[in-house]
């Protein structure tokens, strides 16, 4: 089983285990989503959109951009392939950080791009290393908010990034999964996109949206990087199917409902961290919709949480992140059962933040 196949299944899904490990969403789905998933099976029979037009002007409406700076595509997974596959110097290799996300170069080693990889700041990205490697690299990915830490850049530190892509030429992808969760004024690449660099932000339906079965992603920047997207994405033109290009079309509308899954999640955050300081328990801030929880050994925290409990949370070890175990903002009794079969199991470390 690949590295990705085992992070992402290596426990069962099943009603029986409290789901902490994937970041979904507890905080609903847009009704006018679901309403408009029904209604496309209507033409279960008929191909989609290869183009994917409809959502890709709602994308482009919504940031204000032309639509040749939109890409849709199979969630953000199929983008980070994508750009593996097309974008930037492709005889140079990808800039990565370590302890994130491990499909950025999962994908730059399958295409035989290979990858750079710059050590966090402890737990945080590095913005002086990345700046400094930037210029070797052919494309580099970041991940804001942080995957699994749960942080944020500052402006100064996207500011410096960002220059340093246009001067260097250099494609600077930044995975924002996490952006919606995010409070107003996080720094994201659609403050950037006017000045027209070298820029892609890719974004999920999969996170705050609550359609991570569906499977819907998409990139807002350069057009002349989108087209390079979309060029790559000829190979496989149906991959975005018809119900989740309805379902996303009708989420990205309902303004009201994503306003209050972010209005949710922060107070969700601001309970279960004060929490995890009433209980003496080490985590790092987050911005997103999960907190990175410090343990003793986080591959043993996870296996027996899922074992002896029937929690599933992620080993940010998975990550190149290890003592952390990063734990999705669900339901509040299944985070107070998480953290009681955490102290009970004495899987945390010593006291204090």
């Amino acid at each position: 089983m690949s590295q990705i196949s085992a992070l992402l299944g290596s426990l069962p899904a099943g009603d029986e285990f409290i789901r902490l490990h994937m970041s979904e969403s507890a905080f609903g789905v847009s009704p006018a989503a679901l309403a408009a998933a029904r209604h496309a099976l209507d033409g279960i029979s008929l191909y989609p959109d290869p183009a994917r037009r409809s959502l890709i002007t709602d994308i482009a409406t919504a940031y204000g951009v032309a639509e040749e700076q939109v890409a849709v595509a199979n969630g953000s997974d199929e983008l980070i392939l994508l750009s593996s596959l097309a974008v930037g110097d492709l005889s140079r290799p990808g800039l990565v950080t370590a302890g994130t996300f491990p499909g950025y170069r999962a994908c730059l080693e399958r295409t035989r791009r290979g990858s750079i990889s710059v050590p966090l700041d402890g737990t945080a990205i590095d913005v002086t290393a990345c700046i400094d490697a930037l210029p070797r690299a052919g494309i580099a990915f970041l991940c804001n908010p942080h995957n699994p830490a749960g942080g944020a850049l500052r402006r100064d530190e996207l500011d410096s990034l960002v220059c340093t892509a246009a001067g260097s030429g250099v494609p600077l992808i930044i995975d924002e999964a996490y952006m919606e969760f995010a409070p107003a004024g996080t720094p994201q690449v659609a403050d950037y996109l006017a000045a027209g660099g070298p820029l892609l932000c890719l974004r999920t339906f999969s996170k705050a949206y609550g359609l991570a079965a569906l499977r819907i992603g998409y990139a807002v920047g350069s057009a002349k990087l989108v087209s390079a997207l979309r060029s790559a994405q000829e190979c496989v033109p149906f991959s975005a199917n018809r119900v989740a290009l309805a379902a996303a079309a009708a989420a990205l509308g309902d303004g009201d409902t994503i306003a209050n899954v972010r209005t949710a999640g922060a107070r969700r955050r601001d309970w279960f961290t004060a929490e995890l300081t009433r209980r003496g328990l080490r985590y790092l801030p987050s911005v997103t919709n999960f907190v990175a929880v410090a343990v003793a050994d986080s591959a043993i925290a996870e296996r027996r949480l899922a074992q002896e409990h029937g929690i599933l949370v992620r080993d940010a070890g998975r990550f190149g992140f290890p003592g952390f175990l990063r734990i999705s903002l669900g339901e509040r009794e299944e985070l107070l059962r998480c953290l009681d079969a955490l102290q009970e199991t004495a899987l945390t470390p010593s006291r204090g933040r």
